[in-house]
């Protein structure tokens, strides 16, 4: 029986204060092996986080399917305030738990993020900048990785190819760079050029190389206006395609910022984690109001990002694309392989 009436139904809902969104799905299920020193992990990616991003930016951690232990100390955050949202379920996969985290606001720009991650100090700043300075930006990530522009970069090279300003530019944080590879597993027999010049494009205001990596990177949320319900893949699959993919379908281009803004820590914990020094950033700069895109037809869509990309990639084509675009001599003959030669 109900008696009366609800005093909320009809009420709109105000406009949101927030306008930066960071999602991050976390799924340790034990302290054991793999996972030994995940929480520790988890805690100094967040803790950076808190550090680095501005007063107007909301967090939201969806629990995978983590151990008592993980579930205790977010709870903590989320009574203490620390973060805004916590959605708890068993282990669906990566990115149906990513999912459940982009819908019910409106936030227009969202970074998804992977529970490994050390934001350095700047990553919020410089992200705004890149999306206020290239309107057709749709993905920023904040870690230059080797050959981005190989992977859904076929409209921002079509859009760009007569563009003086788009060349080969100068890696910033080679250091940083090989970091990163050697966080992952790689072994040091990669072509060494990839630490040296990357595909960009030169800005007065802001450069950026092309592409984007997928474990963390910053979308405007109007590519996911229309958000799958369920993908069948805990990791892998077509998971990852479909974060690639969602900003292509409004010719949104993937770019990263030139310079270095955050490391991947992976599993394993080291003493340079803990020794990192987390500036705390200005936490009232906040850039809001970006630009929105219109859905291209499936006929644009095929020349740029399938015709047109295909024959940029061509081995053949490729070398006298990389001598257009300033490729120093010496690297093009090998720019090619991943390997040394």
């Amino acid at each position: 029986m109900r008696i009366g009436y609800n005093p909320h139904k009809d009420q709109v809902l105000e406009k949101s204060e927030f306008t930066h969104q960071v999602i991050m799905p976390v799924y340790i299920p034990n302290q054991d092996g793999y996972f030994k020193d995940s929480l520790s992990i988890l805690k100094l990616s967040l803790e950076s986080l808190f550090k680095t991003a501005h007063n107007r930016t909301f967090f939201s951690i969806v629990n995978n399917g983590s151990c008592d232990a993980v579930v205790d100390y977010l709870e903590y955050l989320y009574k203490k305030g620390s973060i805004q949202e916590l959605i708890h379920t068993t282990n669906i996969g990566k990115l149906n738990a990513i999912l459940k985290g982009l819908v019910g606001n409106t936030i227009e720009l969202v970074t998804i993020t992977d529970a490994d991650v050390l934001f350095a100090s700047g990553w919020q700043l410089e992200t705004a900048k890149v999306f206020k300075t290239f309107p057709k930006v749709g993905v920023v990530g904040i870690v230059p990785q080797f050959n981005m522009f190989k992977s859904h970069c076929g409209n921002v090279i079509y859009d760009n190819l007569f563009n003086k300003n788009f060349k080969f530019l100068p890696i910033k944080s080679p250091k940083a760079l090989a970091l990163f590879y050697k966080s992952i597993g790689w072994d040091e027999t990669y072509n060494k050029d990839f630490l040296k010049y990357g595909l960009g494009i030169e800005n007065k205001e802001v450069n950026v190389l092309l592409g984007s990596g997928h474990f963390v990177a910053t979308y405007k949320k109007q590519q996911f206006e229309t958000v799958k319900s369920y993908l069948g893949y805990k990791l892998g699959g077509n998971t990852e395609g479909y974060l690639d993919s969602a900003a292509l379908e409004f010719d949104y281009w993937r770019v990263t910022t030139q310079e270095n803004y955050a490391f991947h820590m992976g599993n394993v914990l080291e003493e340079w984690m803990s020794e990192a020094t987390i500036n705390n950033s200005d936490k009232d700069v906040v850039i809001s109001g970006f630009s929105d895109r219109q859905k291209m037809n499936s006929i644009s869509y095929f020349i740029k990002n399938k015709l047109f990309y295909k024959l940029v990639l061509n081995k053949r084509f490729s070398k006298l694309f990389y001598s257009w675009k300033k490729l120093p001599k010496q690297m093009i003959s090998n720019y090619n392989s991943v390997k040394a030669e």
